[in-house]
């Protein structure tokens, strides 16, 4: 794709650097650190960004400094746990909006380019081709049932826009993943967009169902699913699990793939008991998990 200098001028001017201060006794301090930087798209000219949230999650203060070197200190208007955007808010009017796109336009060898953050009010731009639409789960019980997965290399800081051809925001540039033909990972633009007075008016989703969560990482293998981490003080390391703990049933269903057990997790609520046997030291051990609500746990 060989974008027009002006359209990606248009999307540099629509995009900002973001620096997040997180308390070291936070929750996610322990695996994300205490000072992260990001990139974040211009939503609205009278403040709006958007962003991916582990940039921002339990940050007390958030910096931005916008195309023009200009900086301000920005609010958390909203927080998604489930898809992984965040909203920021900064005191500004004027500034350049990028145009809202939908990522159910787009199918497989669709040219896109993104632009991010590299420190320094610097930004790089990459350009590729839609890979495919597939699902996406990750080792933090954390699944997109429809992700946006490029070949264009994120040049920079997490969180920036990926656009389609038009400029057009599409998704939010969350993980390199290396990958064979699937450079890079974006979220659905559509996550925010659907939902954007909601996420105004109440700061999340609050038309969405609860999600039950555990608190754990999971690696998936060819032929098992292992807990190979716990958040202190999440309801899976109140209950017991342990690391290295293989995850055998869930209620006495029997787990098929790290997908499969998060929905499994999912069917319940946040407050239920849940069963959970696990192959530990060379046999069976039950453990009883207290679900919590992972929202509720980090804000």
């Amino acid at each position: 794709m060989d974008a027009p200098i002006e359209l990606l001028h248009g999307v540099t001017e629509a995009t900002v650097t973001i620096a997040a201060r997180i308390p070291g006794d936070h929750p996610s301090a322990a695996v994300l650190g205490t000072g992260r930087f990001g990139t974040g798209s211009v939503v609205s000219d009278d403040g709006l960004i958007l962003t991916v949230n582990y940039v921002v999650l339990g940050a007390e203060s958030v910096l931005v400094v916008d195309a023009a070197g200009n900086q301000h200190q920005a609010t958390i208007a909203a927080q998604d746990f489930i898809s992984g955007v965040s909203l920021l808010r900064i005191d500004a009017d004027g500034l350049t909006a990028l145009p809202p796109g939908d990522s159910r336009d787009l199918e497989p060898g669709d040219a896109v380019f993104m632009v991010s953050g590299i420190g320094n009010g610097e930004r790089r731009a990459t350009t590729g081709v839609v890979a495919t639409m597939e699902r996406f789960d990750a080792y933090w019980e954390y699944r997109l049932d429809r992700a946006i997965w490029s070949t264009a290399t994120n040049p920079g800081l997490g969180g920036g826009p990926l656009c389609d051809v038009r400029g057009r925001l599409v998704g939010v540039v969350s993980l390199n993943l290396g990958n064979l033909s699937r450079a890079s990972l974006a979220i659905p633009a559509e996550n925010f967009y659907d939902y954007a007075e909601e996420f105004l008016k109440n700061g999340r989703r609050v038309s969405r169902a609860r999600r039950a969560w555990v608190g754990m990482f999971c690696h998936e293998l060819p032929d098992r699913t292992i807990v190979a981490g716990l958040i202190p003080g999440a309801p899976g390391a109140l209950s017991g699990l342990q690391p290295g703990d293989v995850l055998m049933n869930v209620g006495g269903r029997l787990i098929g793939d790290r997908s499969e057990l998060y929905e499994m997790i999912w069917e319940h609520e946040p407050g239920d008991t849940l069963e959970l046997t696990v192959y530990r030291q060379q046999k069976a051990a039950t453990v009883s998990v207290t679900l919590g609500d992972a929202e509720d746990f980090f804000l």
